[in-house]
């Protein structure tokens, strides 16, 4: 018997003298490895499976980020065509590594990210430029050592689009000039905390690229004075001007027009700035969707009445802002349909004031509750039985909200994809209710000290989509 099976296998292999995947045209392996790239491990199985599946992987490969500065080198002879390179875990990355990144990968670069990486020079950056010509995206954040030679260097990239300098403080408003002169393409430009950088480096930015869409200038010295040229900029779309405490409403009141085109405005922690300014600022858009105001002014009657102008805004950011009643009311009477709203550490949020915004914007997917420490049952009921369709609410440290107020999570908000219920009431009931979620895949417990093994199990087998899982000082499983 066995040796007929013999003569079967051996018949076999003479009928299919080669491997059934040699049939499969280049074309077809690189679709099957296209599905595969949101699985690492699924590429690297695939690519153990043969040396020609191997061969293959290693020239589809187009984003790499190694875990090693020392992985370069051998990194560089296996992926030939990698377009996308991460570098963020190599912080050892020197003037020798750019000068043999951008001579492997000169033709293929498009994107690399730096903001980790330390021991480089204007030399290293110099070189990468010149070489990689395609590259449309670089991340040089957090790069306190780089200098305006840096910036020069950077002015070589003609075909930039998208720049991070966050952090680099030592970078003056020449360097910046250099770059706004050399990378005529720019898109998006984050100059976060470069504390050198004032009105007149954001001044040529905004004169000499003109493509710009997206700009943060949190924290610059800057004043009203560039602003001036920034909100001529046609295609401005976000706009960051996060603790700029040189801007105040006496600036604001002397610009002569506002961005038409601006989709995001983020004003947080602008002390000097309220409905005064903000009117001054946003006079005449009508395309804003997203404002953020957090810790800034008190969120008071005529504040809220500014966001009245805007039909398209869905989201609203107030964290840690005063919120008055008349506040509270104008925001409920809004015509636009908001869609996310975030009241983290927001003083005077109340069960009323709560339940009339909620009421009032039954359209929310996301909201944002954060130690809003004076709500109770009252204020859930009215979120869970107003807001149906919303997919993250986060309502950390609520401490009057009891355990009871959580099975109506679980009862009528059957789209909730996150919950933060860290350091709150929630017991086993509570988790069973919410367990009927089945799109939930972020869940957050911390500090959570009445639930047990029951109510998580009750989780894990309903609950197929949950990715993440916070126990943080749960003291069963210590």
């Amino acid at each position: 018997m066995i040796s007929c099976n013999k003569k079967k296998m051996q018949a076999f292999s003479a009928d299919s003298s080669s491997n059934p995947f040699d049939n499969l045209t280049e074309e077809i392996v690189w679709k099957i490895l296209d599905l595969l790239d949101d699985d690492p491990s699924a590429t690297k199985s695939f690519s153990l499976t043969c040396k020609t599946f191997y061969f293959i992987e290693s020239r589809h490969r187009k984003t790499l980020k190694p875990l090693r500065t020392e992985l370069l080198p051998r990194t560089l002879r296996r992926y030939p065509f990698v377009s996308h390179l991460d570098l963020s875990f190599c912080p050892r990355v020197d003037d020798n590594s750019l000068n043999l990144i951008s001579s492997t990968w000169k033709a293929t670069l498009l994107s690399i990210n730096l903001s980790r990486s330390r021991f480089f020079t204007n030399v290293g950056l110099s070189c990468l430029f010149v070489n990689c010509t395609g590259l449309v995206e670089v991340d040089l954040s957090n790069g306190t050592e780089l200098t305006d030679l840096a910036a020069s260097a950077i002015a070589e990239a003609k075909n930039l689009e998208r720049l991070r300098l966050a952090r680099c403080k030592l970078i003056t408003d020449m360097g910046i000039g250099c770059i706004a002169v050399g990378c005529r393409k720019l898109r998006l430009l984050c100059l976060k905390w470069c504390l050198r950088v004032g009105d007149l480096g954001v001044e040529l930015i905004a004169l000499k690229c003109k493509q710009i869409r997206s700009l943060d200038l949190s924290y610059l010295p800057i004043t009203e004075k560039c602003l001036k040229s920034v909100l001529q900029l046609q295609h401005l779309e976000d706009l960051v001007l996060e603790g700029c405490h040189g801007i105040d409403d006496a600036g604001l009141s002397t610009l002569e027009q506002s961005c038409k085109s601006l989709k995001m405005l983020n004003l947080s922690n602008c002390q000097n700035v309220t409905h005064t300014g903000l009117s001054s600022l946003t006079n005449g858009n009508e395309q804003l969707q997203k404002i953020i105001l957090a810790y800034g002014s008190a969120v008071t009657y005529d504040l809220a009445k500014c966001l009245h102008t805007f039909s398209k805004l869905q989201s609203i950011k107030l964290d840690g802002c005063m919120v008055t009643w008349s506040g509270i009311k104008a925001m409920a009477s809004m015509h636009a349909s908001v869609k996310e709203l975030s009241l983290s550490k927001c003083l005077g949020v109340t069960d009323e004031g709560l339940s009339l915004l909620v009421q009032s914007h039954k359209e929310l997917k996301k909201l944002d509750i954060t130690c809003c420490r004076k709500i109770t049952y009252t204020s859930i009921d009215s979120i869970t039985s107003s807001c149906t369709f919303l997919t993250s609410l986060r309502m950390e440290s609520c401490s009057l909200v009891p355990k009871e107020a959580f099975i109506l999570i679980g009862a009528h908000c059957m789209h909730l994809e996150e919950l933060d219920a860290t350091d709150n009431e929630i017991d086993d009931e509570g988790l069973k209710s919410i367990s009927r979620c089945l799109k939930l895949s972020i869940l957050k417990l911390g500090i959570c000290t009445n639930i047990s093994d029951e109510g998580l199990a009750k989780i894990g087998s309903c609950c197929s989509m949950l990715k993440e899982l916070d126990l943080y000082r749960f003291a069963t499983f210590l």
